[in-house]
């Protein structure tokens, strides 16, 4: 057995340059896509700012949540850390088409918080001086897609590449 496991260490190490172990347990490796998260850094930190901070948009999303809109807006994705997967979410949101799927899966998905805000406003009304803000961000937020696509998605951008 020890045979087995030095022969098999011995073929990771020949076969895959540079010393580092080719197959590793699951979060012991650098990822190959860890770079291309970065490549708009303020972009990404800037629309999880806005989007996902609950502070901000009034509604909390959760990992699962995440994994929901983006499957709604055309993308698979397994569970991370939230950042990670806002990150991961904004990479697949490259093209407008893309953003605004995502947009649009958001949107629904806040509605139908807000729902549930408006449904426990309604069966207790004493609850209404924390749902109230809530919603009122989340609307806020809301207001803010158009403007987001239009600031990193323009579409005289687009319009200039099929000319």
């Amino acid at each position: 057995m020890n045979d087995l496991r030095k022969e098999f260490e011995d073929l990771n190490l020949e076969n895959f340059a540079g010393g580092k172990p080719a197959f590793c347990p699951d979060g012991q490796c650098e990822a190959d896509e860890e770079a291309d998260l970065q490549d708009y850094p303020s972009y990404t930190e800037a629309l999880y700012a806005q989007l996902i901070a609950p502070h901000v948009s009034g509604i909390y999303i959760s990992r699962w949540d995440m994994k929901d809109i983006a499957l709604a807006a055309g993308d698979s994705m397994a569970i991370h850390p939230r950042k990670r997967m806002f990150e991961l979410l904004m990479k697949y949101a490259t093209s407008r088409e893309n953003m605004q799927a995502v947009l649009d899966a958001l949107e629904n998905h806040m509605e139908e918080k807000i729902a549930i805000y408006e449904e426990l406003m309604r069966d207790f009304p004493a609850s209404e001086v924390v749902f109230q803000p809530k919603i009122d961000k989340a609307r806020k937020t809301m207001r803010l897609f158009p403007a987001i696509l239009e600031e990193y998605f323009p579409e005289d951008m687009f319009e200039d590449e099929e000319a």
